[in-house]
């Protein structure tokens, strides 16, 4: 379906990417605020996803080099890790598009309420992670960061890379909580690992998708254009701005878009 990218429906689409790329550096789940834009324009819902995906990988790496501080020391860690997130996006993004349209059609509206989920219970996985730094502060623990990465958290930061292939709503919730768990670490430096991991996962599915064909390149050159701003401000000025503001407009904003979807299908 061929949509008319009028003036105002291009300022919707760097709007979004720009809200996108800015949650997505601080809390995570931007795609909550991007997807639900490009199919209330007119996309299809599968060609939405794929556009959106390819869209918002400027963004994520604009936010994983505005936190270059947070990431010094995390050479090995990543190395360890992001494998996994390489071998989880290529599989959920081939799954994308090997599967029947009419399947994600039918399923986006849960992906979108697990996310919404997802997004709910992020407090308490944040707070779970400034307990253990802190726990581990307080027990006079070595100061160097703990690098070795264990078999199970590979398993894990690779099956949240298939879903983040496939759709990827609040992916980085699932990373940050994953990581808070296994991880003797800072919140920013786990932050900063997520965004990593997550822009991963984005750039090898969005290769797939380009090599498959299937983008819009109108849209997505404004999505790109939006989420490289809002990465860049989410992970300077953002740190001002009370994360949960950010998840109650990410809730109804997916809600709403979830509501609608299960109408329309």
């Amino acid at each position: 379906m061929a949509v008319d990218l009028n003036l105002v429906r291009a300022a919707a689409i760097i709007g979004a990417g720009a809200g996108a790329g800015f949650i997505n550096s601080i809390v995570g789940s931007g795609t909550l605020i991007s997807f639900p834009t490009l199919v209330g324009i007119g996309y299809a819902e599968r060609i939405a996803n794929i556009t959106n995906n390819t869209g918002l990988v400027p963004g994520s790496f604009s936010a994983v080099a505005a936190q270059r501080r947070e990431l010094r020391g995390q050479r090995a860690r990543l190395m360890r890790l992001v494998p996994a997130s390489v071998l989880g996006g290529l599989t959920g993004a081939l799954a994308l598009l090997v599967l029947p349209s009419r399947y994600f059609k039918r399923i986006v509206p849960f992906l979108i309420l697990v996310g919404v989920v997802l997004v709910i219970i992020g407090p308490i996985v944040q707070r779970r992670v400034k307990e253990r730094a802190l726990a581990r502060t307080v027990a006079g623990a070595d100061a160097n960061v703990h690098e070795r990465v264990s078999p199970w958290l590979w398993i894990a930061v690779a099956l949240a890379g298939v879903y983040g292939g496939y759709f990827g709503a609040a992916q980085g919730v699932i990373l940050l909580g994953l990581m808070g768990t296994a991880l003797d670490d800072s919140m920013a430096r786990i932050n900063a690992t997520k965004n990593v991991l997550a822009g991963t996962v984005n750039l090898i599915a969005a290769t797939v998708f380009v090599i498959h064909g299937g983008v819009v390149w109108s849209a997505a050159a404004l999505l790109a254009v939006g989420s490289v701003i809002g990465g860049v401000l989410g992970s300077t000025v953002g740190r001002r701005i009370e994360p949960n503001v950010l998840r109650a407009v990410i809730v109804l904003v997916g809600l709403t878009a979830a509501g609608k979807l299960l109408l329309a299908g």
